[in-house]
């Protein structure tokens, strides 16, 4: 992997092709490099002493996607039909979100977690330090998928998961496992992917209604 953040390496690519324009994009890359690890700093060290515990609890609840698998099953169970539909499009959109990626963009950016213990992010805070590449967050990416996704099949949903969705974004922040850069990008990913998801079955449920 190579040292630095990704960020400089991309504004140095776009600095060697010397075409107009990719000077500026190099720079703004570079000061979105720089606003990102400062606000990273700022929220490490602002002391959030009745904030920590729920926090780091929520990211660990958020591992593997157990959080949104569990919402999911109760879905399936309480929900009648329309909480089965939205539990299979929840758990597809967190299935193509992860492939996403884990096999498409951190391959690609291969951004180092941060050195919380440098910046000063409190041990209270603590959970383990993924060994996988930082960019983008792959909890905030399938919090956003699955909430996008049930959201589409069950509207009364869609806020508090969205909420719900955040404040795993967050705590990955909080806990200092990533930049808020990493979550925020996440967060549209898997959005995005939400979104495709339920376009998707959706049509498919309307192909199967109409075949005689």
């Amino acid at each position: 992997m190579d040292e630095g953040p990704v960020e400089e390496r991309l504004a140095d690519r776009f600095d060697a092709q010397d075409r107009p324009g990719r000077h500026r994009v190099a720079e703004a890359l570079r000061q979105a490099g720089e606003a990102d690890r400062a606000v990273y700093a700022a929220i490490a060290t602002t002391p959030m002493p009745a904030l920590d515990e729920p926090l780091r609890r929520l990211s660990e609840a958020a591992n593997y996607s157990r959080l949104w698998l569990g919402i999911a099953g109760a879905l399936a169970v309480l929900g009648g039909r329309r909480g089965r539909r939205a539990a299979v499009r929840g758990v597809v959109a967190i299935g193509a979100t992860s492939a996403a990626v884990n096999l498409g963009v951190k391959p690609l950016y291969e951004r180092p977690r941060p050195d919380r213990a440098t910046v000063g992010v409190p041990s209270s805070r603590h959970v383990p330090m993924p060994s996988s590449t930082s960019f983008p967050s792959g909890h905030s990416a399938s919090g956003f998928a699955f909430a996008v996704a049930v959201g589409s099949e069950l509207p009364v949903l869609a806020i508090p998961l969205q909420f719900l969705a955040g404040a795993v974004a967050y705590s990955r922040v909080h806990t200092g496992v990533h930049y808020p850069g990493d979550a925020v990008v996440g967060s549209i990913v898997g959005a995005g992917t939400g979104l495709v998801t339920s376009a998707i079955l959706s049509r498919v449920s309307r192909s199967r209604a109409i075949v005689p």
